[in-house]
C-alpha cells in the first residue's frame, strides 16, 4: 500500500478536525480523506491482472470456524469455506452447497442433498461431512443459538436429514455455516470447498487460490495469493493499514478497542446480528405500570445513541428485527419511535414523578456501559430517578438471575430470521425479568412457520413494552482505494458471492 507519509504528516491534524467518512451498506462508495492527492485529482493505480490484497489475522486465536468468535479471523471464513446456504444483504437466501432441498408438509423435516463440491484436496463432499460440520456447529458457542429448534441432523446415503420440533418456513437462513471434512472438524484449520485455501509453505500464513475450486462465482477477490499480516491489536492492525501493506480491514466500531481509521480508504458497512435492547423487570414498581412500560421505547433517543457511541455503525431499530430484514415493518415501527414527551406524560398519569429507578448495567463492556449512562440520562429527563448500577459480568449475570433491578440493559447476537424465542420460552437463555410470555412464545412459533407473522408478533411485543429494541450494530470494512470495487458484504460474510442460482432452482417442490 503506497502511503505517501510526508503529506499525511502534513496535513494530518487539519483532516482530524473533521468527520469521519459517510458509507452505504454494502454498495461501492469511493470514501475517505484522500490524502495522496490534496488537488482532489485522482490517483490512478496500475492495471494488475493478479490483484494485490493484504489481510489480517491474530495467530493467538482460533482459525476453526465453529470455536473462533473473534471477527477479524471470521472474515477469512468466507474465502475459505462455503456454506449450504448464504444470504446476500437483503436477506435472499442463495444455495452454494446445497444442490436441491425438499421441506415437508408439516414444515418439521427438511432434506439436503449436497451439491457436487470437492475440497481443496480434491476429495469429494459428502452428507456425512455436511452432518459433521452441523453437529460440530451446534457444539460450539458461536453458532448453537440457531439449533434450539433443531433436534436432528442425520446424514443418508446421498442427503442430510434436519428435524425440528416447530414449523419453520426459512431455515435456509440458518444454514450459512461452514461445511468442512468430517475428519477435520476439530482442526486448528481445517479443509473447506471454499475458492482459497490455508498455506504455510513459506513459513508463515496466506491464502492461496485453490486449483481445484469447484465452481465459479461473482467473487471481488482475484488475487493468486493473499498474505496475512499477523495482528496483535486494533491499534496495530489499523496501523498496519494506515502505514504498511495491508489492503482490507474489517473492524468493529462498536468495541471497547476500536481504534478511529485516518487515511485515505474506502468504507462498507457490514450488519453482523448484533441487537441491543432494554428489559423490564416484571417485578418493578415502576414498570409493572402498563401505561409507563408500554412509552418505554419513546423515551430513548436511538439516533443519537448510534451516532454518538457506535460511530454511525448501527441502526436504530423500533422494533425487535434488524431494520435492514423483510421482517421489519417500517410503518409499524413508526408507532414507537423516540418522542420523549410521551414518557413523560406516562410517568406523570402513573403519579412516578421523581420515582427511583434500577437500572443494570455491565461494566466490562466500556462502550455499552457509556450508552447505558446515556440512556439514564433520558429516562431522568422524562421524570424518573435512575440510580445506575455497574457491575462486571459474572455479577450482571448473577443480579439478572435475582431480579435485583428495574431494567437492564442486554446485548445478544439474533441470528438471521430474528428468532425472539429465546427471550419468551419458559427456559429460554434470555429469559431475565419474568420475560417469558406463553402468548408472545407462540406467536414466536407462529412467525417461524410464516413470516408474515412477524408483523403481528413484533406488535404484540411492543405494546406488551417488557423488552424495548434499541438499535442492531454493524462492523466497518476499509479496503485500500480502488482495490475492491466490487465487493458486496452481506451480514457477517464480508466476501458475498453467488453462483448463479436461485432458491427457487434448488427448491424441490412435491
Amino acid at each position: 500500500m503506497n502511503r505517501i507519509l510526508s503529506l499525511f504528516l502534513a496535513i494530518f491534524l487539519i483532516l482530524s478536525l473533521f468527520s469521519g467518512c459517510d458509507y452505504r451498506e454494502g454498495d461501492y462508495l469511493p470514501t475517505g480523506d484522500a490524502l495522496e492527492d490534496p488537488t482532489g485529482t485522482p490517483v490512478q493505480r496500475p492495471t494488475n491482472p493478479d490483484q494485490h490484497l493484504t489481510l489480517a489475522y491474530y495467530p493467538d486465536r482460533s482459525l476453526n470456524p465453529y470455536a473462533s468468535t473473534d471477527f477479524t479471523n471470521r472474515s477469512l471464513f468466507p474465502l475459505l469455506y462455503q456454506s449450504l446456504f448464504s444470504i446476500d444483504r437483503n436477506y435472499q437466501i442463495v444455495p452454494i452447497l446445497c444442490d436441491r432441498f425438499s421441506v415437508s408438509a408439516d414444515m418439521r423435516t427438511y432434506t439436503i442433498y449436497p451439491a457436487a463440491a470437492t475440497f481443496s484436496d480434491g476429495t469429494t463432499l459428502t452428507a456425512a461431512d455436511v452432518a459433521a460440520s452441523l453437529q460440530a456447529a451446534k457444539n460450539g458457542s458461536y453458532y448453537a443459538g440457531r439449533f434450539q429448534h433443531i433436534t436432528g441432523i442425520s446424514a443418508q446415503a446421498d442427503s442430510v436429514v434436519i428435524t425440528l420440533d416447530t414449523p419453520m418456513e426459512n431455515l435456509p437462513l440458518l444454514l450459512d455455516i461452514p461445511i468442512v471434512k468430517a475428519s477435520e472438524v476439530d482442526a486448528p484449520s481445517p479443509l473447506g470447498t471454499g475458492p482459497y485455501v490455508m498455506d504455510e509453505s513459506l513459513g508463515s500464513k496466506r491464502l492461496r487460490r485453490s486449483s481445484l475450486w469447484w465452481c465459479t462465482g461473482d467473487l471481488a477477490v482475484t488475487a493468486s495469493y493473499i498474505p496475512l499480516i499477523e495482528g496483535t491489536s486494533p491499534i496495530h492492525i489499523r496501523d498496519q493499514f494506515e502505514f504498511a501493506d495491508l489492503e482490507l480491514v474489517c473492524a468493529d466500531p462498536g468495541s471497547d478497542t476500536y481504534a478511529d481509521y485516518r487515511c485515505d480508504y474506502e468504507l462498507w458497512d457490514i450488519e453482523n446480528g448484533i441487537f441491543l435492547y432494554l428489559v423490564c423487570n416484571s417485578k418493578s414498581t415502576v414498570f409493572s405500570n402498563d401505561s409507563v412500560r408500554r412509552a418505554l421505547t419513546h423515551a430513548i433517543n436511538r439516533d443519537y445513541l448510534a451516532d454518538t457511541f457506535y460511530r454511525g455503525f448501527a441502526r436504530g431499530a423500533e422494533l425487535p428485527a434488524s431494520p435492514l430484514s423483510p421482517f421489519y415493518d417500517t410503518s409499524l415501527a413508526e408507532r414507537y419511535r423516540y418522542d420523549s414527551a410521551k414518557m413523560t406524560q406516562a410517568v406523570e398519569a402513573a403519579g412516578f414523578t421523581g420515582a427511583t429507578v434500577t437500572l443494570l448495567l455491565n461494566a466490562d463492556d466500556s462502550l455499552r456501559l457509556r450508552a447505558g449512562r446515556a440512556i439514564g440520562d433520558m429516562l431522568k429527563e422524562c421524570g424518573l430517578n435512575v440510580t445506575i448500577q455497574e457491575v462486571n459480568s459474572a455479577q450482571f449475570l448473577d443480579q439478572l438471575k435475582q431480579g435485583k433491578y428495574d431494567l437492564y440493559l442486554g446485548q445478544t447476537r439474533l441470528s438471521a430470521n430474528m428468532d425472539l424465542t429465546a427471550f419468551f420460552a419458559k427456559n429460554g437463555s434470555l429469559n431475565y425479568g419474568g420475560l417469558a410470555d406463553t402468548t408472545a412464545y407462540a406467536m414466536c412459533l407462529e412467525a417461524l412457520a410464516n413470516t408474515g407473522n412477524y408483523y403481528n408478533l413484533h406488535k404484540e411485543v411492543m405494546d406488551d413494552g417488557q423488552l424495548c429494541p434499541i438499535l442492531f450494530r454493524s462492523y466497518a470494512i476499509y479496503a485500500t482505494r480502488g482495490l475492491v470495487t466490487k465487493l458486496n458484504p452481506s451480514r457477517d460474510n464480508m466476501f458475498f458471492y453467488s453462483i448463479g442460482r436461485t432458491l427457487a432452482d434448488a427448491k424441490i417442490i412435491e
